[in-house]
């Protein structure tokens, strides 16, 4: 969860009944403190602060600080140990034990797989599905990660110790770890339970002082020094027995042996959502690694996901968003932008764009292409002919918004000013009216009768005292013209976008330049989820003239196709037939070049 880098919303020190309660929730969420540790852990004087931030994923968490070090995080009003607090109280929670070199995947955000647990001979801790554990190091009983467990303890055993036991939380080194003062973790003894353990640990205060010799043990668990396996560093200087150095050799291969059935049962222990965000992210590094030049932008994020993500998307799988954990492409893309790997931005008013890549980011060279596709350059060359298969067209749909002169027509029906509605709700709700207040006309039920909220909200001054009535045709059509006009627009794969005004038609115009030249100028096609250079290199193709992308005039951030003579043709056959565009939707189509009769 803090393997990535989070942001930092809002920063404040908790109050006298807000540090009560928070010791109220302490109380409950760990009972077997006791009144004096609870006291030592929500001090009454000290400094706390509670901290609102943002997780890569971008789920709002609270973490509360003592001092400079986190103490607690709260994820949907459940609260979690950091592992500042279990250093202090290091049997706050049931502990799991793992090999030290596991501890790296798991401060890189993998879970703990159960080939990675090591079985104490005293046995496993109870605890059932959904418990929060800790999880240590072999020889050290410092917790070193917050987990919860993804089976009870019955359900592992019956496993075979194969398959996730813990979904990791919070780990040291972790970027929560990053926000406190960085300590490093104690090294504290395991407690000695068993009375071979006690025989051991009594043999080995015996054999301190001594000159060093070699022997053999048949466990290679036992006897493994405390100090090599905590994390901290340690001198060089230290005197090891021969026979810890031969164990500690041994626990080292095991520990790499669990380490590859980890990597092997991680592979299939995935749940489906983390699958999906597995193969987005893939998805997105393959194509900004082979399919995105610097050329390409500014590049709509629509045709980013559309035309270069789809594309690297292994053959058999399918990218669907709503399936991840995102749930938002652009919550997605605002995941990378945290991670400094692209910039997005606004550029025209509902529409984002890749403004700026980071091709030299760390995450984008070391990913490499999977095996079984083609290779960057290959991938460019085929770029346009993708992008012109894979285009669907938006869904528009008009909607209206409640103005501030139609509220009394609106408000019986629970709607205020601001509320949204389309076309066939305001029809009902103008019938639902009518109705209601009997407004229909007794002798001609084609014609409603205009009360004095009808008569406000729709007619002009100059008709206040002329018009009596209306026809139910000029009472919706008058209702729809005094409304504020929106629209939705949904992109293939992505979330519907509500904007203000009537959605602005593909503009076509045809200008002179010198020499009688005529050109072809677009406009307005990002609007409709359409690159203006993946346009105007299709354009270019299909017609062997010259396209450039030029700024608009008297905009900002916005440009326009232009193409070497009148292409007007070629264009409605490509926006009308190929990208299956209303007509409605595009305007300068009757500028077409007449076609000459054949002999």
């Amino acid at each position: 969860m803090f393997s990535r880098a989070f942001r930092v919303r809002s920063n404040t020190a908790i109050k006298g009944s807000d540090r009560r309660k928070l010791r109220t929730d302490v109380a409950a969420a760990f009972p077997n403190l006791s009144a004096e540790q609870l006291t030592e852990f929500i001090p009454n004087k000290e400094e706390l602060n509670v901290i609102k931030i943002y997780s890569h994923k971008g789920e709002a968490i609270t973490v509360y600080m003592n001092n400079r070090n986190p103490i607690l995080f709260e994820i949907e009003k459940a609260l979690y140990p950091t592992v500042y607090t279990l250093w202090v109280y290091p049997d706050l929670l049931p502990a799991f034990s793992t090999w030290p070199p596991v501890l790296q995947k798991l401060a890189g955000g993998a879970d703990l797989m159960l080939p990675g647990v090591v079985v104490p001979s005293s046995g496993f801790p109870q605890v059932e599905r959904g418990t929060l554990c800790a999880v240590t190091l072999l020889g050290n009983r410092a917790p070193v990660a917050v987990a919860v467990a993804t089976m009870s303890t019955a359900e592992m055993l019956a496993a075979g110790m194969k398959g996730k036991g813990f979904a990791v939380l919070h780990t040291y080194m972790d970027h929560l770890w990053e926000y406190g003062d960085k300590s490093y973790p104690p090294t504290l003894a395991p407690l000695v339970t068993d009375s071979a353990e006690k025989e051991s640990a009594e043999d080995e205060e015996e054999m301190e002082g001594k000159e060093p010799v070699i022997s053999f043990s048949t466990d290679p668990l036992q006897h493994v020094d405390v100090g090599d396996l905590s994390l901290k560093g340690r001198d060089s200087c230290t005197i090891l027995l021969g026979k810890e150095e031969l164990n500690e050799n041994r626990a080292a291969e095991t520990a790499e042996d669990a380490n590859t059935e980890v990597q092997q049962e991680a592979e299939d222990s995935r749940t489906p959502q983390e699958q999906m965000d597995a193969l987005f992210n893939q998805c997105f590094f393959h194509a900004l690694k082979c399919k995105v030049k610097k050329s390409d932008l500014p590049l709509l994020t629509s045709t980013f996901l559309r035309s270069h993500m789809f594309s690297c998307c292994p053959a058999g799988q399918q990218l669907d968003i709503k399936k991840s954990s995102y749930k938002k492409f652009s919550k997605f893309l605002q995941c990378m932008q945290h991670q400094k790997i692209l910039q997005v931005k606004e550029l025209n008013k509902g529409v984002e764009s890749i403004v700026e890549v980071d091709w030299k980011h760390p995450d984008i060279k070391a990913f490499a292409v999977p095996e079984g596709f083609s290779s960057a350059s290959a991938g460019q060359d085929s770029k346009s002919e993708d992008r012109e298969k894979v285009y669907h067209a938006p869904e528009i749909i008009p909607l209206y918004g409640v103005s501030t002169k139609m509220i009394p027509l609106f408000q019986e029906s629970g709607h205020r000013k601001g509320s949204i509605l389309s076309s066939s709700e305001v029809r009902n709700i103008i019938i639902n009216y009518v109705k209601t207040n009997e407004l229909v006309d007794e002798t001609n039920k084609n014609f409603v009768k205009v009360n004095a909220i009808l008569c406000d909200c729709l007619l002009d001054k100059s008709e206040q005292d002329e018009i009596s009535k209306l026809k139910w045709d000029d009472l919706l059509s008058r209702c729809l013209e005094r409304l504020q006009p929106l629209h939705q627009v949904t992109f293939f794969g992505q979330e519907p976008i509500v904007r203000k005004g009537n959605i602005e038609a593909i503009d076509i115009t045809i200008a002179q330049r010198s020499s009688n030249k005529k050109v072809t100028i677009i406009k307005n096609l990002e609007l409709y989820g359409l690159d203006p250079q993946c346009v105007a290199n299709i354009l270019q193709q299909k017609v062997q003239a010259s396209a450039t992308i030029t700024p608009v005039p008297g905009t900002k951030d916005r440009v326009q196709v232009q193409i070497q003579g009148n292409q007007i043709h070629h264009l409605a056959k490509m926006l009308l037939e190929e990208y299956q565009l209303p007509r409605k939707y595009i305007q300068g189509l009757e500028k077409a070049p007449k076609l000459g009769r054949r002999k």
